[in-house]
């Protein structure tokens, strides 16, 4: 599984290397919605919780789906700003059509409706199916849905406020101390460019992330990601790369058409691999060893989804999905709640540390 980014044609000027205040913050977003994905920075995320107002709090806790299991791509700029105001203001001239889808993907799961069909704000069987898909995710993303398509500019300001009460609340001091580092990344990736070619820039960014150049003469960049999927940099004027200190382990690209293609990136950081006992290994891997089960994991590592869900995503029967859920759940790996009439399952990321650091980051990749 990958996702490609063709370059072909595209001058090596147009690969951008920057900071970005937005996708920082977008990033802290997600370490305080989902602590777990991120064990080295529990110590931050809990100061933090506990110094941010109990307002601002309840207001994170009611859009954290812009941010927990996928990311509105607004939130991620291709071209970013030297302020989070001036990321805030480009944001503010996106169209509402625009805006409104980025923000019905995170809220309704992993469906990309507006692909395949016409706008939820004009189209009304589009509108009828962005709330449904809304109301299966919960009763939060369901009353968000309805008001953001009921009114997308009240909505807007919300979320815009929102992000710049964060930044009095805790970024700013975290984005002061972390902006030195993630700047001297990204000047010697840029430099690496320069002098190595991308290749062994793109080697410097994460194993994960490969120069592929085909006989044809056309150039990709491959990125090993839960979807088959591809976009183009020559088509939207370049690529953008974001280091990041708060993103590891994950590796995030935005790549929806309409955006410029941006991947977001960790900067190094040292990491301590965990003991685990070997009968657990045996169990686990051999839950794991079926490619069908491993694909369901990862995409259950993002977040709870329902039997519909899994089967939808991979084109599966829902019985198909059940048997798979079975095996992974007998070996430890899954956690499950219900929600209303939706049993949702979720991969205990506890229990899938203990394969070890490189497995948690493969799969939360």
């Amino acid at each position: 599984m990958s996702l490609t980014i063709d370059i072909t044609g595209l001058p090596d000027e147009r690969l951008l290397f920057t900071p970005s205040p937005l996708g920082e913050l977008n990033a802290m977003l997600h370490v305080l919605a989902e602590p777990a994905h991120h064990p080295a920075l529990h110590g931050w995320a809990g100061c933090t919780a506990a110094v941010i107002p109990p307002e601002l709090s309840e207001r994170l806790l009611e859009a954290d789906f812009l941010w927990r299991s996928s990311r509105a791509d607004f939130l991620v700029p291709g071209l970013p700003g030297a302020t989070l105001d001036e990321e805030l203001d480009a944001i503010d001239r996106i169209d509402d059509e625009l805006y409104v889808a980025a923000a019905l993907i995170t809220t309704c799961g992993s469906s990309r409706l507006t692909r395949r069909m016409g706008s939820p704000l004009t189209d009304p069987d589009a509108n009828e199916r962005a709330r449904e898909l809304a109301l299966a995710r919960g009763p939060r993303q369901a009353a968000f849905a309805d008001r953001l398509l009921a009114d997308p500019p009240a909505v807007r300001a919300l979320v815009r406020r929102m992000l710049e009460d964060c930044r009095s609340a805790f970024f700013a001091d975290a984005w002061q101390r972390v902006l030195p580092d993630l700047a001297a990344d990204a000047r010697r990736k840029a430099d690496l460019l320069a002098r190595r070619g991308l290749a062994e820039a793109l080697a410097d960014v994460s194993p994960s992330v490969t120069l592929d150049q085909g006989g044809d003469g056309r150039r990709r960049i491959v990125i090993d990601k839960l979807q088959d999927s591809a976009t183009s940099g020559t088509d939207s004027g370049g690529v953008t790369f974001i280091p990041t200190a708060f993103g590891r382990p994950h590796l995030l690209v935005v790549h929806a058409s309409g955006w410029r293609p941006v991947l977001q990136y960790p900067v190094a950081e040292a990491g301590l691999p965990e003991p685990v006992s070997l009968a657990l290994v045996q169990q686990r891997l051999e839950a794991l060893a079926h490619p069908v089960r491993l694909r369901l994991a990862r995409t259950m590592a993002r977040g709870p989804h329902t039997t519909g869900e899994l089967a939808s995503a991979w084109q599966l029967s829902a019985p198909e999905v059940s048997r798979h859920l079975a095996v992974l759940r007998k070996a430890g790996l899954l956690t499950t709640r219900r929600r209303g009439r939706y049993m949702l399952y979720e991969l205990d990321l506890a229990g899938s540390a203990r394969l070890g650091s490189d497995f948690l980051e493969a799969v939360l990749r």
